[in-house]
C-alpha cells in the first residue's frame, strides 16, 4: 500500500498544518518560560499597602507601636522579632482549662457577697417513654384464650397474654376494663384502659 500516493494534496496539507502547530506550540512555550508576564512584574515592583494602617491600630489599643509601613519583603527583620519577644501577654485572668464559669468580682462596687454559680445537679435517668398503644376491643372464640385488639397509629395488632407486639411490647395481663403492657426495651409497665369506639 502506498501512503499518500493517491491524495498527494491532502498529505502536503496535513504536513503543513502539523508544522504550523509545532511552531505555534513552541512559540507559546518559549514565551511562557522565557520571561514573566508584564502584569506580574508590575505587581511585584509596587509594594502592597495595607488598608488599615499600623498607626490606627496603635491608637485603638492605646500602646505605642512601630508605625513604619511594612512591605512584602521576605527577608527576616530582627527588630520586629525582638519586639514580638519582648511583648508580655497579660490576659484576662480566665483559665481555659477549667470547665466552670467564673463571675469576676467587680471593683469599686463594695459588694463582697456574690452568689456563686453552681452547676445543675443531675436529676437521674430520664423517665421511660410512654407506651403509645390503644386497647380497643376483644377477639374471643370458644375454647381459645382471650385475645385483644391493640392499635398504634394505623397498625392493628391481635395479641393474647404473653405475646409480644411490635417486637417491643409484651402483653402481661388482660382484664375486661384494661390490659397491662410491658415495654421490654425500657423495662416499663403500663396499664392501658379500654377505649370506646
Amino acid at each position: 500500500m502506498k501512503v499518500g500516493a493517491e491524495n498527494r494534496t491532502k498529505l502536503i496539507l496535513a504536513l503543513v498544518l502539523a508544522g504550523l502547530a509545532i511552531v505555534l506550540v513552541g512559540r507559546f512555550l518559549w514565551t511562557s518560560l522565557g520571561s514573566p508576564a508584564p502584569s506580574a512584574t508590575a505587581a511585584a515592583s509596587t509594594p502592597a499597602t495595607p488598608t488599615v494602617t499600623t498607626a490606627s491600630r496603635s491608637q485603638a489599643r492605646g500602646k505605642k507601636v512601630d508605625t513604619t509601613p511594612r512591605s512584602l519583603d521576605p527577608t527576616l527583620r530582627f527588630d520586629w522579632l525582638k519586639a514580638s519577644e519582648d511583648t508580655k501577654y497579660e490576659g484576662t485572668g480566665r483559665n481555659i482549662f477549667q470547665a466552670g464559669v467564673e463571675i469576676p468580682e467587680s471593683e469599686g462596687t463594695g459588694a463582697t457577697d456574690h452568689a456563686k454559680v453552681e452547676p445543675p445537679q443531675p436529676t437521674g435517668p430520664p423517665p421511660p417513654p410512654p407506651i403509645n398503644l390503644k386497647f380497643f376491643g376483644f377477639a374471643n372464640r370458644v375454647g381459645e384464650p382471650k385475645k385483644i385488639f391493640l392499635s398504634q397509629g394505623d397498625d392493628i395488632f391481635v395479641a393474647a397474654e404473653g405475646d409480644i407486639v411490635d417486637r417491643r411490647y409484651k402483653v402481661l395481663h388482660i382484664t375486661p376494663q384494661s390490659v397491662e403492657i410491658e415495654d421490654v426495651l425500657n423495662n416499663n409497665r403500663q396499664s392501658i384502659p379500654l377505649t370506646q369506639g
